[in-house]
Order: structure tokens, then sequence, then C-alpha cells
């Protein structure tokens, strides 16, 4: 035993080669905590101090090899600034330097998914054998940061400038056979052969057969590209990506500049290049933001495991109510691999789900990513049927029928009389009461919301609705369903709008209100849109429909009449309301806010239309000039009051919660981290002062609440207060 450590084991084998391995004890995988960095350099420095040692393994105990740096300490970290950013990088860049300058020959086996600092890791070895089904990759860039250990260093140094932009900049995983193809691993083996193939690599290099010595030069000189070269590999590069990326993602433009510095250098000057720009990246509310809504998305994650482990397994589905969306859900099931029924009462609404499903199969089938064989396996799992004569062996049903309480009613009770007696059953509404289409229900327990949101194959939420009756086992297995067909649920408690829908509409309110006194609707949506909206509330609402959004207003109104109620009822005049009256639905008849043209690949084109300008004019009461933090104001305040009120009514279960579900739901802007944390990032103190100045005039959709003026009061935030964004600390 040369080291042994809570997370590292070095032992030598009788061969001369020592075999470093990663085992982070109590852990299901292993990362790079600074614990386990220290625990790293002590081993590097036990392997120097060793005589005769011919060469060394680097290898995994876990599934993964490591999944990256523990990203639980980076907002700590980074809250301790930039010169201690730059000196903590330095030092891991002397404990890898140190393994790549070790005197004898290095080999990594990657058996499982290598990323960002464990992908890091493996690039200071001369040598890497991959398994087959490993996946490695530098996804740093996603959470607002660039690769610090000396991916953008050595990466390009290897792979070429070219590839090496690709991987960080689109911080994607690369599978094995693609990592081989870029030069990026050695050789690629199934996984029972992976420890021999990578011991005869070095068996190889240290018989002079390979040229390790060679290998290393080449990562430590600057890159072998003259200046026409370099200029056609980076400006270009920076272009795309910047177009790509968006003006509020900086970190892919940033890698690049990285990358490009650093070419005409050598290894230590190349690394302390790398390491201010990440420290500079570090100390920006991006950054933080991403990395905040990562260890969110695993509040979530685990939150939803915990489920999944107490739950039935789902093994047949059915899906009731056969149109786009009864195809989508029934498409998503079964391309996961949990057949499906698909029932509705009429042979052409049939027709019109299966065609959606085959339409979304052959985009994969196009892409490249499904056989035409694999394609026609997974469209078996779906089985149309006019009748229940199946549904005694189905484990979960969702109804998707029209969204109408009277019909879902009468569906939902005729279901529950065909099916076995723990048959969970779910609805696909995103507005009606769950505890109201109980009422009727033998087995309410049984039942609970299950609300897809449109497109079913794209969006990622899926909100899990628990009534007053819902039982645990009914949520769980509901839970493990959304999860098997690759969603994110997040579980939420009943309320008119649920939670996504609930916040959204106040949005719609505020837009409603500045349509009244004068604002441009195209002006409002671009405005909105270089917020960081994928789209602007006009925009938004012709996506939406304005039938449904009528609809789905009606029922906020009357939900909660007080701050509301002018979101829908008769008697209302609102922009809203005025297209909806005048057949103007949106995208689904080509016309509402703007008109709809189909481009060259046969989608919507918005185009500005004068008689949608004409018809807004007619709600205007007032005619007013507003700034662009005005509009911004008017439109998330009242959104960020409702996401504090539905976790104050208990709604949601946690800020992470409720931030995610606005992001996969409504596509909340990802680098401002959610309502929640967007009134952190101004200051709860300051929001609530904003909220009130607005209130004045626009009244009680703009109002705080009382414990949220209690937060102000006593300097309190929605998420730890210890650790704060590096522009607000």
């Amino acid at each position: 035993m040369i080291y042994q450590g809570n997370a590292i084991e070095v032992v030598r084998g009788d061969d001369d080669i020592a075999t470093l391995t990663f085992d982070l004890k109590d852990e299901s995988v292993n990362k790079l905590s600074s614990a386990v960095v220290t625990e790293l350099d002590e081993a590097v420095k036990a392997l120097q101090g060793e005589t005769g040692l011919a060469g060394l393994l680097l290898t995994s105990a876990k599934e993964a090899f490591i999944v990256g740096a523990d990203i639980t300490e980076f907002q700590a970290m980074f809250g301790k600034g930039g010169d201690f950013l730059e000196s903590m990088l330095m030092r891991v860049h002397g404990i890898f330097n140190a393994i790549e300058d070790l005197p004898f020959p290095t080999v990594t086996a990657i058996n499982g998914l290598a990323l960002g600092g464990g992908c890091e890791v493996l690039l200071t070895t001369d040598f890497r054998v991959m398994s087959e089904s490993a996946q490695i990759g530098l996804p740093e860039t996603k959470l607002g940061i660039l690769p610090g250990w000396g991916g953008c260093v050595r990466l390009p140094r290897l792979i070429g400038a070219d590839n090496a932009i690709e991987w960080i900049a689109g911080g994607t995983q690369n599978r094995a056979d693609a990592a081989l193809k870029m030069g990026a691993v050695d050789a690629v083996v199934p996984a029972e052969q992976l420890e021999a193939a990578a011991r005869d690599i070095l068996a190889r290099a240290i018989a002079g057969e390979l040229d390790y010595r060679a290998r290393r030069a080449e990562k430590q000189q600057p890159l072998k590209l003259g200046p026409i070269e370099q200029m056609m590999a980076f400006e270009t590069a920076k272009g795309y990506v910047a177009g790509k990326a968006g003006p509020h993602y900086p970190a892919p433009v940033e890698a690049i500049k990285v990358i490009q510095k650093g070419a005409g250098e050598e290894r230590g000057r190349a690394q302390a290049i790398e390491a201010k720009a990440f420290a500079k990246l570090a100390m920006t509310d991006v950054a933080f933001n991403l990395v905040g809504l990562f260890m969110n998305d695993q509040v979530v994650k685990k939150k939803g495991s915990r489920y999944e482990k107490a739950a039935r397994p789902v093994k047949q589905a059915a899906v009731l109510g056969a149109g786009i969306m009864g195809g989508g859900i029934a498409y998503q099931s079964a391309s996961k691999g949990t057949p499906i029924l698909m029932k509705d009462i009429k042979d052409d609404a049939i027709e019109l789900g299966l065609k959606e499903a085959r339409k979304l199969f052959a985009k994969q089938v196009e892409r490249g990513k499904l056989s035409t064989e694999k394609m026609a396996q997974r469209l078996s799992n779906i089985r149309p049927t006019l009748s229940y004569g199946d549904f005694g062996h189905v484990d979960l049903v969702v109804e998707a029928v029209v969204e109408n309480p009277k019909v879902k009613e009468a569906v939902l009770t005729e279901v529950e009389a065909e099916v076995g007696e723990q048959t969970i059953l779910a609805s696909n509404t995103s507005t009606i009461s769950i505890d109201r289409l109980a009422a009727n229900l033998k087995r309410p327990e049984n039942f609970c919301g299950m609300h897809f949101f449109n497109p079913v194959h794209r969006m990622p939420l899926v909100e899990v609705i628990r009534g007053e009756k819902t039982s645990d086992a009914a949520v769980a297995a509901t839970v493990a369903y959304a999860r098997a067909m690759g969603k994110t649920p997040i579980v939420v408690n009943d309320c008119p709008g649920f939670l996504v829908n609930r916040v959204l509409f106040p949005y719609f309110g505020g837009f409603s209100l500045l349509m009244g006194q004068g604002a441009d609707f195209a002006r409002v949506d671009k405005v909105m849109e270089k917020f960081g909206w994928p789209m602007g509330p006009a925009y938004l609402l012709d996506v939406v429909g304005m039938d449904t959004a009528v609809h789905a207003g009606e029922v906020m109104a009357k939900g909660f009449p007080e701050r509301m109620g002018s979101l829908g009822g008769e008697g209302q005049s609102s922009a809203i309301q005025l297209m909806y009256e005048n057949d103007r639905l949106g995208q689904k008849n080509a016309k509402g806010f703007y008109a709809y043209e189909e481009d060259r690949k046969g989608k919507p084109k918005k185009v500005r239309d004068e008689a949608a300008i004409e018809l807004v004019k007619g709600v205007v009461k007032e005619s007013r000039e507003f700034s662009d933090d005005d509009i911004i104001a008017r439109m998330m305040v009242p959104l960020c009051l409702e996401a504090v009120r539905c976790l104050e009514d208990n709604i949601v279960g946690s800020p992470a919660e409720a931030d995610m579900a606005l992001i996969y739901g409504i596509g909340f802007p990802p680098f401002r981290g959610g309502a929640l944390r967007y009134i952190d990032a101004m200051g709860v103190e300051a929001f609530v002062a904003l909220a009130d100045e607005l209130a004045g005039e626009l009244g009680a959709l703009y109002a705080p609440t009382d414990k949220l003026r209690e937060m102000a009061a006593a300097g309190e935030r929605f998420y730890d207060t210890q650790v704060q964004a590096p522009d607000q600390a």
C-alpha cells in the first residue's frame, strides 16, 4: 500500500505498476471535493517518493469514473473572491501537473461518466482507455464558468482547437466512439476488458513501443497552429458560439478566448490564463445563479428519487384521449419503455394520436437517434383501442380529454369502474381543481393530477398535484412514472392553476395593465425577450392560444378574485379578451397579436399585423410612455409575488422546487435563477419597496404579503444567507 485515504487508495503491484483507485466512501459517486483534491495531492506526493515504479494506472471503483468537482462547494468558494479562486486553481494545476510529470508512463481506465474535473484528471495521463458505455465531457460552461483545472489547455492540444471548442463551448457529454474518433482516448473496449486493455497499453509504453514522452510533450507545448489557422479557428467560432449562446451566457465565448490566448503559450502560462478567466466568470451573478440552479435541480431529483423508491412500479400505462396531447403522452411513455394503451371513442382521434407519435419517432430516426427497427419496436409499445377491454391490467391511467370539468368527471368515473382497485388515475389538467374532479370517485385516494406541458416531448416539467384525499402511494407512483418518462416531476398541492399557471397568470395580468395604459405589445415583447424570456408575453399568449388563456384567466379570477379578478369573467375588457372575441386565437388559427406565416421548414413565423395593432387600441384607457425598467418591473413583480404566495400557502414545498418549476415549465430565464432567487438578487427589502410603489397605483396584484414584509424587515432571504451572489455580497 502506497497511500490510503477516504477517497483514494494507491497500491503497488508485483509488476511495479501502481494503481490509484478513486472510491469515495459513503457516496454513490466519485466527486472532487476540496478534501478529495487534498488527498490526491498526498497520493501524488507518495507516488513521487516511491522508487522503482514502472507505471501508473488510474481507475474508479464506482459505476462512474468521476462525475466532476463537488458543486455544493462552489457558491461558498466563489464568495471568497477572485484572488482566492486563482490561487486555489493554481494549486490544483500543480497537483495535476505533478501527475503529468511522473517519471513513468500513466494511463486512465475510464469505466463510466468522467465529467468536468473528472475529465480534467484523465487528461493529465499519457494514455486513456474507455469502456464502450462511458462518456466524457467538460460541461462547465453550462454552469456559467469554464474548465479551470487544465481542460482549456490540455484538450485543444490533444484533439485540436476546433474539436475542443465544440466540446467545451457546447458543454457536451461525448460517447466513447466520438471520443476515439477525435483522439481524446486511445482505445474503446467492452467494460470487462477495460483494465486488461489499460495494462496492455502501459506495458507497451514501458517496453518503449509507445512513446509516452512525445505524447506528454505535445500537451505541454504551444498549439501547432499558424496565425492564419488560429484566426480562422477562433474568430469564426467566437461569432458562431456568441450567436448560439446569446448575450446572457458569456462563458462559452470566454472559453474560446482562453483557448486562443493560451494557444501560443507553454503549459504553465496557459494555465495561468485559464485560472484568471475562471475566477472572473465565477464572480458573476450568472455563474452564481446557474450553480444555484444545478443545486436546485439536485433537490428536485432527490425528492423524486425518494418518491420513486416508495412507489409500486408502473409496468403498463394508459392514456384517455388520443389527440395531439394524448399522442404526445403515448409517444413519451413508449419511447422510454413503458407500454401504453391509447383509448378514445373515435377512430379519427386514435389516428390523430398515432400520427403524432409516428411523427415524433420519425424525427428521431431522421436525426440518427433511432434506427427504423427500434422505431417499429417502440411504436409497438402503443396499443390503440376504442374499448376498456384491457384496462383491468393497467397500473396508471392518464386522463387527457378536453379541459372541461363535466367531461373529465364523466370520463374519470367511467374509467374507475373498469380498472383494478390499486390502479392510479391521474388527470392531465392545467387548471381544474383535483378535489373537484375527485368528488364523484369511489377511490379518491388513488387519484391525483399529472399536468404535462405542451409540447409533451420537449417540456421537461410534470406537475404532480396532490388533492386533499390523494394518498402518498398515488403520488409516489405518479412521480415514478413521470421519471420513467424522462420528465422532472414536482409535487404541488391543489389550488386554482396549481403552481405554474397560478404564477404565470399574474404576469399576463401585468401585461394587460400595460396594454390598458397604452404600451406597445411588440415593444413589451422585445424588452422581456432582452430580459431573458424565450418569448415575450404577447407572443407567448399566441402560442398558448387565446381561448386557453381566457379559460384559465376565468379560473384564476374566480379562485383569487381580490387580485386576479381582472384576469377573466364577463364584462372584463383586456387585450387578451378582445383578441378572443375577435377570433384571433394565436398560432392555432394564424392570427393573434401577430399574424403567422409558414417558414421554409413549415413552422409558424410571426409577422406584424396592423389589424391586431388597431384592435388593441380598443382597450387603451390612457397613453403613457414606459421605460424598459418600468416594463420589466410591471411584468416581473406580480409573477414573483405569486411565487412567494405559493410558497407561503404550501402549494410548493421549497424555494428550489418553485424556481425549478418556473424554469422548466414556462422558460423563466435560467441565468436569473428563478423568481425567488431574482427577489434575493434584488434584495427582499428593495423588492418590497418596488412592489409597494406599484401597488399604490395598480392595486392588489402588486401588493407584498405580510410575511414578505417581515422577511424584508429582518433582512432575510429565500436562499442561504451565508452564500451571497458575488455582486450582491
